[in-house]
């Protein structure tokens, strides 16, 4: 059974805090533009001590880290959590949480992405309360959301038993080169979004509960005592599960090894259907394409549909760790109904 954190209402407090990387002082600007149209749009923003720092590719020592995140779970007045970013070194900070306290404390929404799905994913796997895969807080610092984006607070302001459905974007930012070199004025879309099939089929559908986030990070998790994925997907076997998943700077051998070694780790054995990101920084290994990685894995029987919107290439949509979901693809184009049962 997947438990709902409390649906988020406008006067609610959300706390911003870095278990993985923090932010450079150069871009503290990202944190106040993002908390100031946060608190504009009736929410009330927290921010932590770890956010404004970043050395060694983390915004503090692993401890404090871990502190700054158990300590936000334990606060009642705390209803939602979104770190600035995601990182490189989430992982450490796992250890350091007492995930066996943590499953007495009531759900709470944890949203993010790329390292952050490092912590969603274990959260969600642990403790069995549903985690949300998208827009990071620094994100929410553009002047206006795009459609998509837009969504986190009606995915977080969902109620149990009620639903939420999502649709692919009309286009995508294929490069981050503007919006690195116009801090906190949002996306640059300039390409056409396409949703695509493995097989080349026009259409699928496919339902079972979400799980995934960036295989960069979730790949090191395999084999850890943080690896609970085949005791959640056996809990949920009869509903099955759809993978989403994602890259970054990886060639196709990269992703093959990946998705290779989850395949044989059994994470993919009740798999109803697969959701992967547009790759960013993606690259062939000379003649061997993603297409050709996703055939080796999932063969013909498992419907895989790829370029969704997820992930490190925006926008991407608000996914629902534990939700039931149907996704629907046809002709190019997605839909995404989650259900919080």
């Amino acid at each position: 059974m997947v438990k709902y954190p409390s649906a988020l209402e406008k006067g609610d407090k959300l706390a911003v805090t870095a278990p993985s990387s923090g932010v450079e002082e150069h871009l503290h600007m990202l944190v106040h533009k993002a908390k100031e149209k946060v608190e504009h749009k009736g929410f009330i923003v927290q921010t932590g001590n770890t956010i404004w720092t970043e050395t060694k590719s983390s915004s503090a020592n692993a401890h404090i880290r871990a502190k700054e995140l158990t300590q936000f779970l334990e606060d009642e007045n705390i209803k939602a959590i979104i770190p600035p970013w995601g990182g490189q070194f989430a992982m450490e900070i796992l250890p350091m949480i007492d995930w066996n306290y943590i499953k007495t404390l009531p759900p709470k929404w944890i949203l993010g992405y790329s390292d952050i799905s490092t912590i969603l994913l274990v959260y969600t796997t642990i403790t069995g309360n549903a985690s949300a895969h998208g827009t990071n807080f620094n994100e929410l610092s553009a002047p206006e959301w795009d459609e998509l984006t837009a969504k986190w607070t009606e995915v977080l302001g969902c109620s149990i038993g009620q639903d939420v459905i999502q649709y692919s974007s009309n286009k995508y930012q294929s490069s981050w080169k503007k919006t690195f070199e116009n801090p906190a004025t949002g996306f640059y879309f300039d390409a056409e979004t396409e949703w695509k099939s493995h097989t080349g089929e026009k259409s699928h559908e496919f339902s079972g509960r979400l799980l995934g986030g960036v295989m960069n990070t979730l790949q090191t998790l395999i084999g850890t005592p943080y690896d609970k994925v085949n005791e959640f997907t056996y809990n949920h076997a009869q509903e099955g599960v759809i993978w989403y998943l994602e890259s970054v700077d990886w060639s196709a051998a990269e992703i093959y090894r990946c998705l290779w070694q989850m395949k044989y780790n059994g994470w993919f054995k009740n798999a109803n259907g697969v959701l992967i990101g547009r790759a960013s920084g993606y690259s062939p290994t000379k003649d061997f394409e993603v297409e050709d990685a996703l055939i080796n894995v999932f063969g013909e029987e498992v419907p895989v549909v790829y370029d969704a919107d997820i992930g490190h290439m925006p926008p991407q949509n608000i996914l629902v760790n534990g939700a039931y979901s149907t996704v629907t693809y046809q002709d190019g184009k997605g839909t995404i109904r989650m259900q919080y049962i």
